[in-house]
């Protein structure tokens, strides 16, 4: 008896080097570290372990919020999910023009993540889009352990991280580092939520406010999009608003498409796009 209850203490102090407080994991990770049904069970009851919802687990440090949740995703469960979209805007202080309340977080990836998900009380709704359907390849997702702070993951990964279209950004008083788009990269996510999901005024406001984006990052990454309205949307915006990165790309190694494609009912047909936007929207200011 005394055995078993030494193994017990082992295995959950095992599990405290593990499993950080304030992060969360799902039974399959918990199984494949050793821990059994038995033991989850056991371990909740007694208080050691939460259950924000079914199959799902956590050392709770305080109110549980999305970005622990989404950090936990990343790293211990290894999705591969980044933030992206107008959230990822938001997050690098790009965004006060999409001036809504974060109700919802964007994740891109070309996987859906689990259907637990949008089961956890975290105050937001988590939005899924297929990364494939916008760009060829899959972001590169930089190698670091969820212990290191984003300082720490530039210095190592230097200007390797400087050559992917994502950002890491600190988040809580770990300073774990957050997974999401560059700027470069969530304004193209950002453009296909055109004219549904977002409006031409409020992107044109952002857009004024990109003047510091990296002309090689936004080539590669329209070389990379497969998604003719979106490209199409990035340069009629460019054109409008001259920022100094639109010289230094070479918008003639991008295939913009063949054909008038109508976004708007009831606009008028940019010439040089070939795109119907909103009455009063000129190519250039």
């Amino acid at each position: 008896m005394r055995s078993m209850a030494k193994q017990t203490e082992g295995k959950l102090n095992y599990l405290e080097h593990l499993l950080p407080e304030g992060l969360l994991v799902d039974s399959s990770w918990l199984r494949k570290h050793g821990y059994s049904s038995s033991l989850r069970s056991q371990y909740v009851k007694r208080g050691w372990l939460e259950q924000p919802t079914r199959q799902v687990y956590s050392r709770k440090r305080g109110s549980q919020n999305w970005q622990q949740v989404v950090i936990s995703l990343q790293t211990l469960l290894g999705h591969h999910v980044i933030v992206g979209g107008r959230t990822a805007l938001d997050l690098q202080g790009f965004a006060h023009y999409l001036t809504r309340e974060t109700k919802k977080v964007h994740l891109y990836g070309q996987k859906r993540p689990p259907a637990w998900l949008n089961k956890l009380s975290v105050g937001v709704q988590f939005v899924w889009h297929n990364s494939a359907s916008l760009f060829r390849s899959a972001p590169e997702k930089p190698e670091y352990s969820i212990l290191k702070s984003p300082q720490f993951v530039k210095r190592s990964l230097g200007s390797e991280l400087e050559s992917t279209d994502l950002a890491v950004q600190s988040w809580g008083q770990w300073g774990w580092s957050l997974t999401l788009s560059s700027p470069e990269r969530a304004v193209l996510e950002l453009l296909n939520e055109l004219p549904d999901r977002e409006s031409f005024h409020q992107v044109d406001k952002l857009i004024d406010g990109l003047a510091n984006l990296s002309p090689r990052r936004l080539e590669k990454l329209l070389l990379d999009c497969r998604n003719v309205k979106v490209k199409r949307l990035f340069f009629f915006f460019a054109d409008r608003h001259k920022h100094a990165w639109l010289k230094r790309i070479n918008k003639k190694a991008i295939d913009l498409g063949k054909g008038k494609r109508m976004l708007v009912r009831g606009g008028k047909l940019d010439p040089t796009y070939q795109i119907t936007v909103p009455e009063g929207f000129d190519g250039v200011q």
